[in-house]
């Protein structure tokens, strides 16, 4: 279902968006855009809620990050398949 809004932009912007993706096409473009950025702003609110889940200190890899890399790569056991 789709529902019609009013919404405001400035002549400029409307301008540019009839360049990019002609006068026909503005709702599918918005549509997008704002679907975009809906997503970038859950995915930002869950890395938010995310932070401090995980200990500054206590792994394996604080001494030598490096090291800890290289090992996980080399290490054929830990890999799947």
């Amino acid at each position: 279902m789709a529902m019609r809004l009013h919404i405001t932009l400035d002549d400029t912007l409307v301008g540019e968006l009839d360049r990019v993706v002609g006068a026909r096409e503005r709702s599918g473009f918005i549509a997008r855009a704002v679907r975009r950025a809906i997503d970038e702003h859950k995915r930002y609110e869950a890395l938010d809620v995310t932070l401090g889940a995980i200990a500054d200190s206590g792994h394996d890899w604080d001494t030598d990050p490096a090291a800890w890399v290289r090992a996980q790569r080399t290490d054929r056991e830990q890999l799947a398949g």
